[in-house]
């Protein structure tokens, strides 16, 4: 029989782990050849941009250019600096709260285009944001529109 030195155990501890972070919560309307007023809808956890966008750009498809650009549309979300780096590289931040409709998240890539997505508060009920996402990812919804505000 081992014995372990005094005041240690036998066995050694395993390491521990963290969890890893959440998931991006993210629908992307299925291409299409018809122009869409949104791309997808991305259901937040909180309101800190800062910490949200890094998990959002790694959930973008792969065939996505890099973001350099991210203009939030609405009131609330937390303090935005002018820019952010994600995985080595500037995507530059902005705000606007005049524009009328649902809360949005344009995402641009320099050059390449942009993609607007339908902000849902972190706080919607998780039957509402499934159901919304479940609907922008249908193929027949080229003319997808947000819902109505409640």
């Amino acid at each position: 029989m081992t014995t372990a030195p005094e005041g240690r155990s036998p066995h050694p501890r395993p390491a521990q782990h963290h969890a890893p972070p959440p998931v991006a919560r993210l629908a992307i309307a299925p291409h299409a050849e018809v122009a869409r007023r949104i791309d997808g809808v991305w259901w937040p956890h909180s309101t800190d941009l800062l910490a949200e966008l890094p998990e959002l750009l790694a959930a973008l498809p792969f065939e996505w250019p890099r973001i350099t650009h991210a203009t939030v549309n609405g009131t609330g979300w937390s303090a935005l600096p002018g820019h952010i780096m994600v995985a080595g590289h500037v995507v530059r931040l902005r705000r606007t709260t005049n524009r009328p409709g649902p809360d949005t998240l344009c995402l641009v890539a320099a050059g390449d285009g942009r993609w607007d997505l339908l902000l849902l508060p972190p706080t919607t009920p998780e039957a509402t944001a499934v159901r919304t996402m479940a609907e922008m990812a249908q193929p027949s919804r080229s003319a997808w529109r947000p819902p109505a505000p409640a």
